[in-house]
């Protein structure tokens, strides 16, 4: 295989995208050549995959470079300034700018930096070879750690000892093993697995938030599997998750199902333990909830229960949601070593019904004459009951006239 040189702006639209330019143009302005981008907008591009975020690296300081993006009318948030990097957003696109830095000292979770003009320096302090690729703004590659073939070639590995840059951030073994899910290709590599294995205590440093983002980040890649067994192998799941199992995750991915938390779902157990690795993680509140219902044993029978008839489907959507129901109906499938006919089409429905709304309300029932108080509720809860069982047929006059 024959590595570029550079990406041809012709084939990628975002390096000659008017605001992507903007950015350039004013940067360049204030110093001749002093950006270049870097990270995942040219690893993706060499990869022929889809540029989200665009990074660009700097040799001016911070407030020179805010300076320069608002004298050419760009907005700039100072959204990481104490490790050098500014969000200008340029006709509503952000963009991530960073000054080239160097590492005065770490702890293995944040790290006191400096800042430098020596483009190999910025490379060194990076984590793995794929994401410290730079591109000069015509494209022209700037390769300082042969990132580029092992780009090409699939291969995760760490610049330099995997033990070092794993000892500046504790966190680089998950991205090791996300890097790997969304990127990686074959075995992974020896050295960053022993790492890994050798140093995960140190992920006990972390805050749940950074673990919780990077376990999402993971499993989102198409398929993980094999990145996770790679963590099983270096004890890894075990450090961050306790002792999990991760056959119904498995099957889950074998039964095409892509969406990241409910792969999650699929690793914790359907009980109590469930929950406790929820709270460790610290979720959005949301999720939590989400994570309950699916792992609630009664709601789980239910579902079992109730699966195979669309009224069944119905009513449970109508009480918990086409999440809820398409959450527990994916876990229940995944649970069984071979799905049972029927599952893809109980599944498509449970994600696609939507129940119309009950068409009585307590000004109805008052304008028929009931009394406020706790009766009127109780009857309004009946006649949803009644109509519930229908089907959802009943008319509104049909449940008036039942009074």
């Amino acid at each position: 295989m024959i590595s570029p040189d550079r990406l041809e702006p012709d084939e990628h639209d975002w390096l000659i995208a008017p605001a992507t330019r903007r950015v350039i143009a004013a940067l360049e302005a204030a110093e001749p050549h002093s950006a270049r981008f870097v990270g995942g907008c040219v690893r993706n591009a060499l990869l022929r995959q889809p540029v989200d975020d665009i990074d660009i690296a700097t040799t001016l300081v911070p407030e020179r470079a805010a300076e320069a993006l608002k004298a050419a009318g760009i907005a700039v948030h100072e959204t990481g300034i104490a490790h050098g990097t500014l969000t200008a957003v340029a006709d509503h696109q952000p963009f991530e700018i960073t000054t080239l830095r160097r590492d005065v000292s770490t702890d293995g979770r944040r790290a006191t930096v400096a800042f430098t003009t020596d483009w190999a320096e910025d490379a060194r302090r990076r984590d793995f070879t794929l994401n410290a690729i730079y591109a000069e703004p015509d494209g022209t590659l700037i390769d300082y750690a042969s990132g580029v073939e092992d780009a090409l070639h699939r291969r995760i590995l760490f610049i330099g000892r995997p033990e070092d840059r794993i000892a500046e951030d504790y966190l680089r073994i998950l991205r090791f093993f996300r890097f790997f899910a969304w990127y990686g290709h074959g075995e992974p590599d020896p050295d960053a697995l022993a790492a890994c294995a050798a140093m995960r205590d140190g992920l006990a440093h972390l805050s749940a938030e950074r673990v919780w983002k990077e376990t999402k980040k993971l499993l989102a890649a198409e398929d993980p599997c094999a990145s996770l067994a790679a963590m099983d192998e270096a004890d890894v799941m075990t450090a961050l998750y306790g002792p999990l199992d991760r056959t119904r995750l498995d099957r889950l991915v074998e039964m095409g199902e892509a969406d990241a938390f409910l792969r999650f779902l699929a690793l914790c157990p359907d009980d109590a333990a469930g929950e406790t690795l929820a709270q460790g993680m610290k979720m959005s509140n949301a999720a939590k909830d989400r994570l309950r219902t699916a792992l609630d044993p009664d709601f789980a029978a239910a579902v079992l229960a109730n699966w195979q008839t669309r009224a069944g489907l119905e009513k449970l959507v109508y009480r918990k949601g086409n999440e809820a129901v398409a959450d527990r109906l994916a876990l229940n499938f995944a649970s069984q070593e071979t799905p049972p006919e029927g599952w893809g089409g109980a599944l498509a429905h449970a994600r696609s019904f939507h129940p119309p709304v009950f068409p009585v309300t307590g000004a109805d029932l008052l304008a028929a004459g009931m009394e406020k108080g706790p009766q009127l509720g109780e009857t309004l809860t009946r006649l949803e009951d009644r109509w519930v069982e229908s089907r959802f047929a009943l008319m509104r006059d049909e449940l008036l006239g039942s009074l």
